[in-house]
């Protein structure tokens, strides 16, 4: 056995691996993660910032003693297996807790044919393990497990159950994977972070403090290296409107650097309007503000400071991972943008016959009346009263001399 440090691996066997938690309270509950020799590749072949399932929940703040099975026989027994685990795992000084969970990758033809009867030997026998997630259809009388399906597939029981018909097999979680759906994984992801973590009592995070001291370190510290210590390894940072952000830690903090950061004005604020708070999740609701005195790329590419003053309605989706951020998707109405830059004419033209097949005459054009609001769509988010409902039910298309 060899280790460095608390949080490096350790390779305990040949098929078992340890890997203490990667979050920033260094501790958890005890996680034994089963997967099929056949997933040890897969990893070589991710070209995502999700990592392999054990590096992910460590990430979660749980030790992780990893299992890798192939279809022959082992050497020791499957019920074998999982005590050397447990015993690894509750020895550690990192393991918070006497309770652990299991669960187990791939699908039944990953394994061998006299698995399943194993697995359900073991989670009828006296072990320590207090919830299960699996992600095929194995006939398991488990109390406490929850179940991933592909398509086409059926659970046995009453366990609660979750099928996602967009995705072709079990391996749809595993980075690297043919199957792998990133979309889909991530969704999985959450839900199994919520059951596992209510069966083994966490870990739990204050996940407000955690994206409130990182905002702080954006735009009240204004300091790169303290917001980027508030996020995992590898993150990223998405603003749907602009494509703006970076994608993984080195180009995150470039972005940050050079066009984050130090690029937005010393006035800028941000009002919460509304927040909240998932199991992995936070999506706040607010108002950005700020005096256009600094050319800011991130959202306003290419345009120079105009000193107006603007007030545009935010949202952001955040993921964090344990007591760090993995990504945030921030999104914004960039028409009111322009429109309180004074950068978006009222009617623009409208290059298509009306409904009613009729074109404009010779010499003229049609325009639309652009649908877009300035700093009212800020005030009809903090006031639903402040601006009436649906006055641009009335904008027209007009007919004028082409220019």
């Amino acid at each position: 056995m060899s280790t460095t440090s608390l949080s490096s691996q350790v390779q305990l066997s040949q098929c078992m691996t340890l890997q203490p938690p990667l979050s920033r309270r260094g501790k958890g509950p005890g996680l034994i993660l089963i997967r099929p020799l056949s997933h040890a590749k897969c990893q070589e072949d991710n070209k995502t910032l999700d990592p392999e399932p054990l590096k992910k929940w460590a990430e979660e703040s749980f030790i992780v003693a990893q299992i890798a099975l192939d279809k022959s026989n082992n050497e020791k027994s499957l019920l074998e297996l999982i005590r050397d685990a447990e015993h690894a795992l509750l020895q550690r000084p990192e393991c918070d807790g006497e309770k652990i969970g299991l669960i187990v990758n791939g699908s039944k033809r990953d394994y061998d044919p006299q698995f399943e009867q194993s697995l359900e030997d073991l989670l009828a026998g006296d072990t320590k393990l207090a919830t299960a997630i699996l992600f095929d259809s194995w006939d398991i009388s488990f109390q406490s497990t929850l179940f991933h399906l592909p398509k086409d597939k059926e659970s046995y029981g009453h366990h609660i159950t979750h099928i996602y018909p967009d995705v072709s097999s079990a391996n749809f979680v595993i980075p690297g994977h043919p199957d792998f759906k990133m979309s889909t994984a991530g969704v999985a992801h959450t839900r199994s972070a919520a059951f596992i973590k209510k069966h083994l009592g966490g870990p739990y995070f204050d996940l407000e403090k955690i994206w409130d001291e990182h905002t702080y370190y954006e735009f009240g510290d204004r300091s790169v290296e303290k917001t980027m210590a508030t996020m995992v390894q590898e993150p990223y940072v998405n603003h749907v409107p602009t494509l703006t952000g970076g994608i993984g830690r080195a180009r995150l903090s470039h972005f940050y650097l050079n066009h984050f950061i130090f690029n937005n004005p010393d006035d800028t604020a941000l009002e919460l309007i509304s927040r909240t708070v998932g199991t992995d999740r936070i999506v706040d609701e607010f108002i950005f503000c700020f005096t256009h005195v600094k050319q800011m790329d991130w959202m306003i590419p290419g345009i120079p400071s105009t000193g107006k003053h603007l007030r545009i309605p935010f949202t952001s989706v955040v993921n964090i991972r344990g007591d760090r951020l993995f990504h945030e998707h921030i999104a914004w109405d960039q028409a009111t943008v322009l429109v309180q830059l004074g950068l978006l004419p009222e009617y623009l033209p409208f290059p298509y016959a009306l409904p009613d097949g009729s074109v404009p005459a010779p010499g003229n054009r049609f325009e639309y009346r652009v649908p877009a609001a300035g700093v009212e769509s800020a005030q009809k988010l903090e006031n639903e009263h402040e601006v009436s409902s649906n006055q641009m039910f009335e904008y027209t298309i007009r007919e004028v001399k082409d220019q």
